[in-house]
């Protein structure tokens, strides 16, 4: 981002930074070429101007994650560990860009395990603009919930092969205009003329009349005979009229703002040269497959999808030389084997370098069937496989998702994981939530009605309890202020889960103060891995005995969902007794284990989350009728008012 950041970049390095062809400004953002000499463990840098054309990077990558992508760079195996929030995905996507910008003629495989992670990761790419929107392409039915109007002004368009081939024939004719339109400001056709260019007519005229042009303006510019004649090109610009300048306006021309506009209409005649083969490919197989095996120099699909068209992409010859890889820690060995041969064995030499990004302390991958899970270790992945066999890799040491005492859950399981200043400074992470004393509690829930869990039918565990309580509390949100899509209700087990659904959808009906509200999300913690929201209300279900939560992997991820607060509710006697869990409960000790609440707050207070709460504002609920209670009568005032 600027220098400073560069010298934070590569601690323990010598940099020395040459001199550019720009000044370096600390109010504006530069671009430097790097060159590392790990031997000598020193750093050239140039800096160059920033592109105005896209967007670009707006992370304050850590040294750590400058480590990450400059390995993801080198050819070879790259293991990045990414514990909850340390952007494993904005390192993915400053990987991709950078390949593309150094190596503009390979092309990149992005895999992931879910749709939603693909999505997410190939709309950050769109976002940032280092790859042309013509270079991109989205395989797979899970393109059509890509919502590229939310990253980019154009709405219409559309990332998979069929969306591209359209697009490109759109952008064809868009570019044709222009060209008829050069031409007639040369006067070389008229505007009446029922004439049309195409690609290859195109570059002919390029050729003749525009190339020819800008030679006779250079050998005319190398006859000035002062700086200042050559300050002012007067009238020796050959597409004044193209550029719709007035006479006026080319005296104050410059010689660099003419070369500018050179390389624009460089830049518009190289792009129909890429567009001429769909030219002469009639059929929309035919441009399909050739925008998938020519043009496309990133391409994104799903483990699942590359395995579905694997012998399609082998007939088709399909070539590749990158793969970045995230999830991996999600996905079957199998699944991590069969996107490294999507390409015939005559080209396999062609694939230089796999990026894995995972976190092999999260859940693994899912097999249903105990045998081969327990005694085959059929649900390691390969990712976790190097990590086990002691392969080097690169974790990721800095988060920036959670309140530094929510990220104390799951710290204890990672090496030196520290926060970032964003979370330390910030004035949302330092702002109290709205409502509620603590940031973070595991409230204790006694039997509701009698009964703790419940088994309606083999394999199915609801709480009735946990589940009431949870809704009165998300009501409760929602009636202070809070925007429901902030709200996650997360739940370990799929019978609590559309037990929770119902019951919201009879407490935020047609016929009810609240109606059309939902959260937002209602998920089970397998489910939502690798998603996040500002608050989660969290089922743990169980009250006899604790099944698959043991498992610590499970708790990291149901843990490390939220920003801004998390509310836990689950039997707390049952979780004492579990000693693989005995680090996250003593967090969770630190706070009350009845629900504490701010009487008469609403969201947006400016109350700070260390401030001291006068004691009759603060309200202990005792139980899940109370805070029913609660809701009823403030349901009841705002039918009133």
């Amino acid at each position: 981002i600027n220098r400073e950041h560069l010298l934070q970049s590569f601690p323990g390095y010598e940099v020395k930074v040459a001199e550019g062809t720009i000044e370096e400004n600390e109010a504006k953002r530069v671009n430097y070429q790097l060159k590392v000499l790990e031997s000598k463990k020193k750093v050239e840098a140039i800096p160059y101007p920033f592109p105005t054309n896209f967007a670009g990077n707006s992370v304050r990558f850590t040294s750590r994650q400058v480590e990450a992508i400059q390995s993801g760079n080198n050819p070879g195996l790259t293991l990045i560990v990414g514990p909850p929030g340390t952007g494993k995905t904005d390192v993915a996507v400053q990987i991709i860009a950078n390949l593309y910008k150094t190596n503009p003629g390979h092309r990149t495989l992005i895999i992931t395990h879910s749709n939603a992670a693909l999505n997410d990761i190939f709309a950050k790419v769109m976002i940032r603009g280092d790859v042309p929107p013509r270079y991109l392409l989205r395989l797979g039915s899970g393109e059509r919930s890509l919502q590229t109007h939310v990253y980019m002004d154009e709405s219409e368009e559309a990332y998979s092969k069929a969306g591209r081939v359209a697009h490109t024939l759109q952008k064809r004719n868009e570019l044709l205009s222009y060209v008829q339109a050069l031409s007639v400001s040369l006067k070389i056709t008229k505007a009446s003329d029922n004439s049309e260019y195409t690609c290859e007519s195109s570059s002919y005229f390029y050729l003749h009349h525009v190339q020819s042009r800008m030679e006779i303006f250079e050998e005319k510019v190398k006859g000035l005979k002062s700086v200042e004649e050559s300050a002012n090109i007067l009238t020796i610009f050959p597409f004044s009229n193209y550029f719709k300048l007035s006479q006026t306006e080319t005296k104050l021309l410059t010689l660099k703002e003419a070369r500018d506009m050179f390389a624009q209409l460089r830049a518009l005649f190289e792009e129909l040269k890429e567009y001429r083969p769909l030219e002469l490919l009639r059929t929309q197989r035919q441009r399909t497959n050739y925008l998938l095996t020519k043009q496309a120099k990133v391409i994104a699909m799903t483990c699942t999808h590359a395995s579905m068209i694997r012998r399609q992409l082998m007939d088709l010859k399909f070539q590749y030389d990158s793969v970045v890889m995230e999830e991996a820690g999600q996905m079957l060995e199998v699944e991590t084997f069969i996107p490294l041969l999507l390409q015939p064995g005559d080209h396999s030499q062609r694939l230089k370098r796999l990026v894995l990004i995972g976190d092999h302390n999260q859940l693994p991958p899912v097999v249903k069937n105990r045998s081969f899970q327990k005694y085959s270790r059929f649900d390691q992945s390969m990712f976790s496989r190097f990590i086990r066999l002691g392969v080097p890799a690169i974790q990721l040491n800095c988060q920036g998702r959670a309140r530094p005492e929510i990220a104390n859950l799951y710290r204890w399981r990672y090496d030196d994981l520290q926060d970032l200043d964003l979370a330390e400074a910030s004035t949302t992470y330092d702002s109290a939530n709205a409502g509620f004393v603590h940031t973070f509690q595991f409230i204790d829930v006694p039997d509701y009605q009698g009964r703790g869990e419940s088994n309606p039918a083999p394999y199915v565990f609801q709480n009735l309890g946990e589940a009431e309580y949870i809704v009165a509390l998300f009501q409760y949100m929602v009636l202070i202020g809070y925007n429901p899509k902030k709200i996650s209700i997360l739940t370990t087990y799929n019978g609590q889960k559309n037990l929770i659904q119902d019951i919201i959808a009879q407490r935020c009906g047609s016929s009810t103060p609240l109606a059309g509200v939902k959260p937002g999300a209602i998920s089970t913690v397998d489910q939502y891995q690798g998603q996040q929201n500002d608050i989660i209300l969290l089922s743990f279900v169980r009250t006899s005995s604790l099944g698959f939560m043991r498992d610590v992997r499970r708790l990291v991820v149901a843990t490390s969902r939220s920003r801004l607060g998390l509310y836990a509710f689950g039997r707390l006697s049952l979780f004492d007794g579990c000693h693989e869990l005995k680090n996250a409960m003593n967090v969770f000790h630190s706070k009350p284990h009845k629900l504490e609440l701010v009487i008469g707050e609403h969201f947006g207070s400016l109350r700070q989350k260390d401030e001291s709460i006068p004691d009759d504002k603060s309200y202990e609920v005792e139980n899940v009728e109370t805070l029913g209670s609660i809701v009823h009568s403030m349901l009841q005032q705002q039918i009133s008012s």
